[in-house]
């Protein structure tokens, strides 16, 4: 082929074919746009990158370098020097953590939850997880926000496209939404005093794609960490955000208008699902009974003894 020839319209010199320049911006941003609501945000490469392979090399780097330590090389690395020295061993990042092939992800959540016994070590296992898909269209693990200890603790849905891209949650037009909400009763996420504090998490850690809601699959496999962190943040009491964390931790499948508004026992931990700020803004009539939600909290924080509903 000539240089310069055309290719599916558009030739090698990058003349010809559709005039981008004639589109104008507004054509421009939207393609934009709809390159950001499919997921594709950031420009990492001209050429597809196999993750999968990087995934199973990098695996066996870490099986080869156990190996190694096994047989007593360990004495002669950074570690055994430094503790020959009296240096205190550096913290290295947590292994990706890829459970193999025959072994079921969910059953690898609730084993890797289950062996957490700190909120650092339950923050790193889920940052190490491989088992969802999810993780795989992501760009950051979000985990938590807010003050750990605080009496309450807020459970959302899953990351947004702003979430993902700082690595925290309810930090959105939500998120703005959610701190106008706790401040109408009292609570901050940025206070220090767990009285006046608020724990914020959600029930997936990566963000799916089209910012749609985790399916009823996707939270079953990673409740076992949302479980775990509710027992080593002991809340007072735990603010359901929405549908998917509401009918995954009470295992039900009624509606969040449904389940809204009443108080639930969760291996007794008062939990109380409402509705999640997104839903409040695109329908902005249902904030009375998100009110009346916040009033309930509020009443239990200053004493009042919540009254649990039946079972969902």
């Amino acid at each position: 082929m000539q240089d310069g020839a055309d290719i599916d319209g558009w030739r090698r010199d990058g003349t010809g074919g559709a005039d981008w320049a004639a589109a104008g911006p507004a054509a421009l941003l939207a393609a934009l746009d709809f390159q950001l609501d499919g997921g594709a945000d950031e420009a990492v490469g001209e050429a597809p990158v196999d993750r999968f392979a990087e995934s199973a090399a990098l695996e066996a780097a870490r099986a080869a370098a156990r190996e190694a330590a096994g047989r007593g090389d360990g004495q002669e690395n950074g570690r055994g020097r430094g503790a020959r020295d009296g240096a205190a061993p550096a913290r290295k990042a947590p292994p990706a953590i890829r459970p193999p092939a025959e072994v079921d992800p969910s059953d690898a959540a609730r084993a890797l939850a289950a062996a957490a016994p700190d909120l650092a070590a339950l923050h790193d296992a889920i940052r190490g997880f491989e088992g969802s898909p999810l993780k795989r269209g992501a760009r950051n693990t979000v985990i938590c926000d807010g003050t750990p200890g605080a009496r309450v603790m807020i459970v959302g849905e899953a990351p947004g496209r702003e979430e993902d891209r700082e690595g925290r949650p309810f930090v959105g037009r939500s998120g703005l939404l959610l701190d106008r909400m706790l401040a109408a009763i009292g609570l901050a996420r940025t206070a220090e005093d767990p009285a006046e504090a608020a724990y914020i998490t959600n029930v997936a850690y990566w963000r799916p794609l089209e910012n749609r809601r985790p399916s009823s699959d996707e939270v079953a496999m990673l409740l076992p960490f949302l479980a775990r962190h509710i027992e080593l943040a002991r809340p007072d009491f735990v603010l359901l955000m929405g549908a998917a964390p509401s009918q995954g931790l009470l295992e039900t499948a009624v509606g969040i208008t449904r389940l809204r508004g009443t108080w639930r026992d969760w291996r007794g931990v008062p939990v109380l699902p409402t509705f999640h700020p997104a839903f409040l803004l695109r329908q902005p009539e249902r904030k009375r009974e998100a009110w009346r939600d916040l009033r309930a909290l509020r009443a239990a924080l200053d004493g009042a003894k919540p009254e649990f509903g039946a079972p969902a």
